[in-house]
């Protein structure tokens, strides 16, 4: 990005923006992403051979057993992992997820009717209000788990670019409320919840077998988090992140992006009949959704006590988002391209479909080297080493209960760099963390919101959260020399401001006694 600069536009002075090209230019002069996960993997398997010989005391909370690095450069790993090449490749999550969400976008796009859309609500929200309300629907978009990073994203790249502002602004509070705000919940709540509450009460249990974790435990701190989060990413957005992007030029292929001319009466047509058809295919939908006995649910059995069966991670509807992503966006796009006349026959619609994979190339090269590094650091035990080291050195300390917070808030958030997962994260922190800290008073709950906000906070700094290298090729269609040091320098002012105002949010719940949800409590054991 800084590569499109001229000297007689540079950035505004200051400390920060300094800092952030800075970051930027060393960030960019990193190899290809593809290359550097290539060579991330091998600097794993070295280091997994220098340490397999090490015995450490720290014990594993999955087996109970010391801790042990595993030689990724002995024969027998080796062969496992050559073995499982192209299983970890075609097995990768975002991979599936990317481009069977983009089958449906690209038919959207490619007959005009997200443009038209577009075009449609630019023209009925206020121009002061489209970064928040942007951030806003991120964070909603946690209902649908991993459908932000595919849907909401570059979406708010088209939106922001045909408002006359920079597309890489509206990733960047996009990519805020996506991830940043990962543990924020705006009215709803997220497949996070009974997930993390679960492995909370795992944790608990090796202490206290009595202890019942609410799914909902955290659910006021984090729905109050979600205008917070709106807050910050408004203002570090309006701010730092458009001032500093006014010299960095728009260089992608202009003839792919949309504008804001009025809308034909052909368009209108289109959009109405699409809108129809999209509202019609929602409502069968939703009446699938009702018999009691719908095979969208899942089976009682399964669904722990008081919890929806649809809104369970086990519910056929929860599994199916990506799919029906495909079809409400194929559906309208398809309608939309007949009226409007966009699309003669079916062929018009396979040429979008091919359009928008073949715009996924690089994309598709970038996950199969992300997946072989993750897969090897996974399976090296170096992330779970540090993990719990870090737990460990933090119960030593005997900080007071407001620091502990704090001291939760930094290990979850370094972790994170290292450990993808949210809920693999969990397991392994909270395994140690929730017991330990009951033994000082401090209850699972609160222990686990302290969690999210560390987690949530380094989501978007990370180049090993599975997407980043998806967010990186969003960036390059709008501004051709983006790399991963341009998304870095985009996005560390967001997580540096989640990270500090987000924990003394926190602090100040806890302080003032403020519940966190649903039969949650700050005190173990809890009083009453």
């Amino acid at each position: 990005m800084t590569d499109t600069r001229s000297p007689s536009a540079a950035a505004p002075p200051g400390l920060v923006f300094r800092f952030l090209d800075q970051v930027e230019r060393v960030g960019n002069r990193l190899p290809d992403p593809a290359l550097l996960f290539l060579l991330l993997m091998f600097v794993v398997w070295a280091c997994s051979w220098m340490l397999s010989g090490v015995n450490f005391s720290e014990l594993d909370p999955r087996n109970g057993e010391p801790i042990r690095v595993v030689n990724l450069l002995g024969g027998e790993a080796l062969t496992t992992f050559m073995s499982k090449l192209v299983s970890t490749f075609v097995s990768f999550h975002p991979l599936g997820v990317v481009l069977v969400a983009m089958l449906g976008l690209g038919v959207a796009e490619h007959t005009g009717f997200i443009n038209a859309g577009l075009r449609r609500i630019l023209g009925l929200t206020p121009a002061a209000l489209l970064t928040p309300m942007l951030i806003a629907v991120g964070i909603l978009s946690h209902v649908a788990v991993d459908a932000g990073y595919v849907l909401v994203i570059p979406l708010g790249a088209v939106i922001f670019y045909a408002a006359g502002r920079h597309p890489l602004a509206g990733i960047a509070a996009a990519f805020a409320g996506v991830s940043g705000g990962f543990s924020a919940t705006l009215f709803l709540p997220s497949s996070l919840d009974p997930l993390l509450s679960g492995l909370s009460q795992a944790a608990a249990h090796l202490t206290d077998a009595s202890v019942r974790v609410n799914p909902l435990n955290n659910y006021f701190f984090t729905t109050a988090s979600s205008l917070l989060v709106i807050v910050i990413g408004w203002f570090i957005t309006d701010r730092i992140i458009e001032p500093r992007l006014k010299s960095a030029v728009v260089d992608g292929d202009k003839s792919q992006m949309p504008t804001m001319e009025e809308l034909r009466p052909a368009e209108k047509r289109g959009l109405n009949a699409a809108l129809i058809a999209m509202l019609v295919a929602a409502g069968l939908f939703v009446l699938t959704l009702l018999p009691e006995a719908t095979p969208w649910a899942a089976p009682a059995e399964q669904v722990p006590p008081g919890q929806s069966r649809l809104l369970v991670g086990a519910a056929p509807v929860m599994q199916s988002i990506v799919g029906l992503i495909f079809i409400f966006f194929l559906i309208p796009g398809v309608v939309y391209g007949y009226v409007a006349g966009t699309v003669k026959n079916h062929r018009d619609v396979i040429a979008g479909m091919s359009k928008a994979m073949s715009g996924m190339g690089y994309y598709i090269v970038m996950a199969f080297f992300c997946a072989q590094f993750i897969y090897a650091f996974s399976q090296s035990n170096i992330g779970v080493l540090f993990a719990i080291k870090g737990a460990n050195l933090l119960q030593t300390m005997g900080l007071p209960t407001a620091l502990t917070l704090v001291g939760i808030v930094m290990l979850s958030a370094f972790v994170n760099l290292l450990v993808g997962s949210a809920s693999a994260k969990w397991a392994l922190i909270g395994a140690i963390m929730v017991p330990m800290l009951m033994q000082l008073g401090v209850s699972p709950d609160l222990t686990q919101a302290a969690y999210r906000v560390g987690d949530s906070s380094t989501n978007i700094i990370t180049p090993l959260m599975p997407y980043f290298p998806l967010i990186v090729v969003f960036c390059q269609k709008y501004v051709k020399a983006s790399g991963i040091g341009s998304l870095l320098a985009l996005m560390l002012p967001y997580s540096v401001a989640l990270l500090v105002c987000w924990t003394l949010f926190l602090i100040g719940f806890w302080a003032l006694g403020i519940p966190l949800g649903i039969g949650s409590s700050f005190d173990y054991p809890a009083a009453g």
